[in-house]
């Protein structure tokens, strides 16, 4: 069986205090659930951590309306070093996208919690309704319409739907992430200046942006629950973008990677290495952290942004109960359950 792309299942997040950095995400877009929480060595990757075997605390939050999730990294054995301002353009992940039902609503319940809002609705190169917001910790984040849903339980705000990297040559970036990733569908490739990009910083300049979809339908264990992604890629015309880590460690404070889940990582590897994407991290034999299992590997694009890939073999269902669910033996490609997948909210942390 060749490989399988189930969609974006995080992105990395590097904070200084993980902890108070979920509290608000929980409380701001409804990430109350966490599939782990976990204090390890980040062993494997000693190549991007300047050869030092670091400890660190993860949470991988997601929210159940579906969607992808974060995970929230922080450095235990170390402090980590601030992001630099970043710019529209500069390579690497810029910006989160989060999915709402209703912008208009989104809009109006983040000015009320006091959120540091970037602009207003405007309608996007699509024509779909979106607007920037800004954390406590300096990332960006896109709250973007969105009709792709696991369950309906009233709340606005879904998970993560994508991201927006800045890369130096759309061409080249295509070549990973649509042809590899399976983000096939280019909703628009265009260049010009935008003005829904006005109020972010460094959205002065002219754009080629090109923005790809991946299927409505994503099999996998996990497919229905990811739902459908996007990736916008944004090269900046006029100046030499900055590389956002430059200088700097994984798991320093800012966007770290994005993640894809994957079935038939061998496959995937063997795709990866005859296109020119070594993995320059691989766990090989499957990982464990005790509450999720699984093998992971990294690659990087053409201008060194860290992709994760990541093929589950055990996360916990009912944690408290200790039922943990063992993927190895499954079809790959078969959805779970929906009544399994919403068990995971039992785990959820109120406020």
């Amino acid at each position: 069986m060749s490989y399988h792309i189930s969609g974006i299942q995080q992105i990395g997040l590097g904070v200084a205090d993980a902890e108070q950095a979920w509290t608000w995400y929980r409380k701001v877009f409804d990430m109350t659930v966490p599939i782990f929480r976990d204090h390890a060595t980040a062993a494997l990757m000693v190549r991007y951590t300047g050869d030092i075997a670091h400890q660190r605390y993860a949470i991988l939050a997601m929210n159940l309306e579906g969607g992808a999730g974060l995970e929230i990294w922080q450095y235990t054995s170390r402090t980590p070093q601030d992001s630099p301002k970043i710019e529209l353009g500069d390579t690497g992940v810029t910006i989160v996208k989060i999915k709402s039902r209703s912008v208009p609503e989104a809009y109006k319940s983040l000015k009320e919690k006091g959120v540091s809002l970037l602009n207003e609705p405007v309608a996007g190169p699509d024509g779909r309704l979106h607007f920037y917001v800004q954390d406590p910790y300096s990332n960006l984040i896109e709250v973007i319409e969105s009709k792709s849903w696991f369950q309906d339980r009233n709340k606005n705000f879904g998970g993560v739907a994508g991201c927006v990297i800045g890369v130096t040559d759309i061409d080249k970036a295509l070549t990973l992430y649509r042809d590899i990733l399976g983000f096939t569908e280019v909703v628009y490739d265009k260049d010009e200046q935008f003005a829904d990009f006005a109020k972010i910083p460094g959205g002065n300049h002219s754009f080629r942006r090109a923005l790809l979809r991946s299927p409505e339908e994503r099999k996998g264990a996990f497919g229905k629950l990811l739902g459908q992604h996007e990736v916008e890629l944004v090269q900046v015309s006029g100046k030499v973008p900055a590389k956002i880590f430059e200088g700097r460690w994984w798991g320093d404070k800012g966007y770290i990677h994005v993640c894809f889940d994957v079935s038939n990582m061998d496959s995937l590897h063997e795709t990866c290495t005859k296109s020119g994407f070594e993995f320059t991290v691989d766990s090989r034999n499957s990982f464990d952290m005790g509450k999720a299992a699984g093998h992971f590997a990294y690659c990087e694009d053409p201008d060194g942004t860290l992709v994760e890939l990541v093929e589950t073999h055990k996360i916990p269902i009912i944690e408290k109960i200790g039922w943990y669910l063992n993927l190895k033996n499954r079809d790959p490609l078969k959805s779970l359950p929906f009544w399994m997948l919403k068990l995971l909210g039992l785990n959820s942390v109120k406020d």
